[in-house]
């Protein structure tokens, strides 16, 4: 069970009349005490929250163990989780606000649904989705989830995905979407080893019957810290280098306007291979080795 889920269901054993909404507002009530420099001892949490001192103790030691906060004798502050979380939102926003116009222009220039996607263990989950009419027949909204191994995007990623994501997998059958869907782990090494090599990726009507996509992973070669996508009815969209092409100029030109701190990223457009007649795989470097079973 994540870390954040772990947090409600123990404040609730110790407060079993408390709705978790109420939980959740008394774990806000802490954090917030959090709100200028230095460390908190107890007395003054409780002073700040208002808390009960028993309740505002067995709250403070739970988030010390989930690494909400940090203790260091008598004293906490916040710890690295929340730095964690909060460097994942800046990142994830600025790569939102680079690839904006991206997204409208290969909308405009292929006239079929752009997603904008990151990886979240077995799931990917969209940033943004632009199109028109063509967009209500897609059932994927900002925020929603889709597995990962039935969608371009996430194969896109999961074939630089590190050891955790790879874990995720394996712990688990793949179920499917469509009949197309990849259902077993040896299907999905063999796919993923391909996009690696590639450097794009297919979905042929594995998520939605009657619906391809192409995507390419963003990111420096060999990593993959999101996706871009463009999907379509397969009788409108041609699964070649035609549709590959914008979609991986795209999502370099995406990453070139990231902004990773004070460096300006140039990433290295991947050589394009034919889907055919090339090596089965590629090391690419900070790639991970794919351990499907």
């Amino acid at each position: 069970m994540p870390a954040s889920a772990a947090l409600p269901m123990t404040a609730a054993k110790d407060a079993p009349n408390e709705t978790p909404s109420a939980v959740i507002d008394r774990v806000s009530l802490v954090l917030d005490a959090f709100d200028g420099p230095g460390r908190l001892t107890l007395a003054q949490i409780v002073r700040r929250t208002g808390l009960p001192r028993s309740s505002a103790h067995r709250m403070l030691e739970r988030l010390v163990q989930l690494r909400w906060l940090r203790r260091s004798g008598r004293d906490y502050e916040l710890g690295m989780r929340l730095v964690e979380l909060g460097s994942l939102a800046v990142h994830q926003d600025r790569l939102h606000k680079a690839a904006l116009r991206k997204l409208h222009e290969l909308h405009a220039a292929t006239g079929l649904v752009v997603h904008l996607a990151v990886l979240d263990g077995p799931d990917v989950v969209y940033m943004d989705k632009v199109g028109d009419r063509m967009a209500a027949a897609i059932p994927t909204r900002v925020g929603g989830r889709q597995l990962a191994h039935c969608t371009a995007v996430g194969k896109a990623m999961l074939a630089f995905a590190d050891e955790r994501d790879i874990d995720a997998l394996n712990s688990a059958p793949l179920p499917r979407r469509t009949k197309y869907s990849i259902s077993t782990h040896a299907q999905l090494r063999n796919e993923l080893l391909k996009v690696r090599s590639h450097g794009f990726a297919f979905d042929r009507e594995e998520s939605l019957p009657g619906f391809g996509c192409v995507a390419a992973p963003i990111g420096d070669p060999g990593e993959a810290v999101a996706a871009i996508s463009v999907c379509g009815p397969m009788n409108r969209i041609k699964l070649d280098q035609r549709l590959v092409a914008p979609v991986r100029i795209a999502a370099m030109g995406i990453w070139q306007a990231v902004d990773c701190g004070s460096v300006r990223v140039s990433p290295t457009l991947q050589q394009m291979r034919p889907l055919r007649g090339g090596p089965t795989a590629r090391s690419a470097a900070g790639a991970g080795t794919l351990h499907l079973a």
